[in-house]
């Protein structure tokens, strides 16, 4: 069966990339600059396939070399060497220390400039293939299915007036905390964004080379913030950013989950006095959903800190803390025992230790929870431990003076897989299900953020540091929640900000109306009349009403003669009489009058 065409771009994109590493390699050889080892991944895996480790059955020197090389690169793609690495990574340095010496296969590389021409040639040949196969479809006659791309969606009048409302509400939060707006490019050097987001950096969607830069589109906001800070030398700032992110994920549309999506992020990068910006972010999320109010919520914290601690308690190794972590991190969608067995056969974790972290993931509580973790005996041992719960003592009080508290749950099995993290995080979620028409939909979570004090440092050539702490708001659930209630009619939005129509009931008014549409204009009234000549009243009238635009002038000859024209409430459907030299002052007062709600559209 052939390919669809999305397949085959997708073989080409593929191709492409092999391709580029292959040319790269060889011109890296021929410049005398230091030959750039290519692990051919191909054979690594296909050896793999049939044996265990590098050199056969037992694992060996080779393997421990092969394990460090490729610790920086991508093999996300290839099964039998992801098996193979985490059979590398259960081995103790004890160990690692007794593997024989075994001379390492030639496979392994493209270790030689014949083999590196000739396998260019093969590579490049396949691309072109993959390109001839796909001019030859699009040469034929074929049906083309007009759509938008997989994880996207168009947005009508009513969704756009519904997500400007949304995001209207959270910026006046964000200002009122005294935020400022930057923005950044929609793509990022592709070193920018790889190695921050542990398991999910196979997420990232990669540009095709156009003989440049090696680019790809932003995963989050966060990253190209610590970017933005380490380029300008920035040491403190408060900023807001509301744009668009891109994830090669699977996309689940009716639950607000696309590759293209809007992030609302909302950060204080600086030195200060331990979690007061944090305990602020908790209070800027709180003000947003209390202004949005799509239903009760709770917002958990924990402590990365706290975290590592734990894992160190429980007997989990250091060199598995942030895979453990990124396993604990999908509690909130499978059970335990799920959890439990990837940590086991997947990460490496011993089952004894992960059972002693099945015993602390089930805690949540508040301030008496604090008071049990510093007395406890495992993790009052561990400095990492104490510290994160310390913090969250901290953290707790600082609510308290907030007046949020009682919205704040301390809860350990939160972890947060993003690995830069490094102190406080936090997720807001809705505790109920939402009632759209005579449905209940779960949403979850629809805010989280936390500390990272390092990401900065990461792009500074001294490793200067900035401490971060920020928080994202969760808008494409938001705007899903309320685009399904405006489905299910329990909410109307007004598409329009027009408040006057200029009608006419009889026919060759198109001069006088355009005169006073002008007036109106320049006064700053919101109008808009039938471009038409000679509209009908019946029409005109309709349009006000399916628009819901509260008031209209009409125009008739008998009350032009006697200079005077009608104002009509659109609702109520009562007309009055005002002199036409009045008349904008006269729709100014009637505008301020008007119901607020029928004005701005969502009842």
């Amino acid at each position: 069966m052939a390919d669809s065409q999305e397949d085959l771009l997708l073989k080409i994109q593929e191709q492409g990339d092999l391709v580029r590493k292959l040319k790269a390699a060889k011109d890296s050889n021929e410049r005398g600059k230091g030959f750039k080892e290519v692990y051919n991944f191909e054979e690594i895996d296909k050896h793999l396939s049939h044996y265990s480790y590098i050199c056969g059955y037992v694992p060996s020197k080779p393997d421990v070399d092969v394990a460090k090389a490729l610790k920086s690169l991508d093999f996300s793609n290839y099964k039998y060497i992801k098996r193979w690495w985490n059979h590398m990574r259960s081995f103790s340095d004890t160990e690692v220390s007794l593997f024989p010496d075994f001379r390492q296969p030639n496979f392994l590389k493209y270790n030689s400039k014949k083999i590196l021409e000739s396998q260019v040639k093969e590579e490049v040949s396949k691309l072109l293939a993959l390109k001839a196969q796909l001019v030859t479809e699009d040469a034929g006659p074929q049906k083309f299915t007009l759509k938008t791309p997989k994880g996207t969606r168009d947005y009508n009048p009513q969704q756009m007036t519904i997500r400007n409302n949304v995001l209207d509400k959270i910026i006046t939060v964000f200002r009122r905390h005294g935020a400022e707006c930057i923005d950044t490019p929609v793509f990022e050097l592709k070193d920018v964004l790889t190695g921050k987001y542990g398991e999910d950096s196979k997420l990232i969607y990669d540009l095709k080379d156009q003989g440049g830069e090696i680019l790809s589109l932003r995963y989050d906001l966060t990253v190209p913030l610590a970017r933005y800070l380490a380029m300008n030398k920035i040491t403190t700032l408060k900023r807001y950013h509301i744009a668009k992110v891109y994830r090669r994920d699977n996309p689940a549309m009716t639950r607000g989950r696309y590759r293209e999506f809007y992030q609302c992020d909302f950060d204080i990068a600086g030195i200060y006095d331990p979690m007061v910006p944090d305990a602020e972010c908790l209070k800027v999320v709180t003000e947003i959903l209390e202004a949005l109010d799509i239903g009760q919520y709770i917002l958990k914290v924990n402590h990365r800190r706290l975290l590592d601690g734990m894992f160190e308690a429980c007997g989990v190794p250091a060199d598995k803390f942030r895979t453990t972590c990124s396993t604990v991190d999908k509690l909130d969608k499978s059970p335990w025992e799920e959890v439990r067995t990837e940590m086991i056969n997947e990460k490496g974790v011993s089952p004894d230790a992960a059972d002693r972290i099945g015993e602390y993931v089930r805690l949540n509580g508040s301030t008496e929870l604090v008071e049990k973790l510093l007395k406890d005996e495992k993790l009052s041992k561990v400095k990492a431990a104490l510290e994160g719960v310390e913090a969250i003592k901290t953290l707790l009080q600082y609510c308290e003076l907030f007046g949020i508290k009682d919205k704040i749950l301390f809860d350990l099995s939160l972890a947060r897989g993003l690995d830069y993290y490094t102190g406080v995080i936090y997720e807001a979620v809705l505790t109920q299900p939402i009632k759209i028409g005579n449905e209940e939909q779960t949403v979850g979570s629809i805010a989280g953020g936390g500390r990272y004090d390092n990401l900065v440092g990461m792009f500074d050539s001294k490793n200067k540091q900035v401490p971060c702490v920020g928080v994202s708001i969760g808008v494409e659930r938001i705007f899903s929640v309320l685009e399904a209630k405006l489905a299910a009619g329990d909410i109307t939005v007004r598409t329009s900000d027009i408040d006057v129509y200029v009608a006419s009931a009889q026919k060759n008014f198109l001069e006088e109306r355009m005169k006073i549409c002008a007036e109106l204009w320049d006064a700053g009234i919101k109008t808009e009349q039938s471009y038409k000549k000679n509209p009908k009243m019946l029409n005109q009238l309709q349009h006000c009403e399916e628009n819901k635009i509260p008031l209209a002038v009409v125009l008739g000859d008998s009350e032009l003669k006697r200079g005077v024209v009608k104002i009509r409430n659109i609702t109520t459907r009562e007309e009055d009489e005002v002199p036409r030299n009045d008349l904008v002052q006269e729709i100014k007062k009637r505008i301020d009058n008007l119901n607020l709600n029928q004005l701005n559209g969502a009842t």
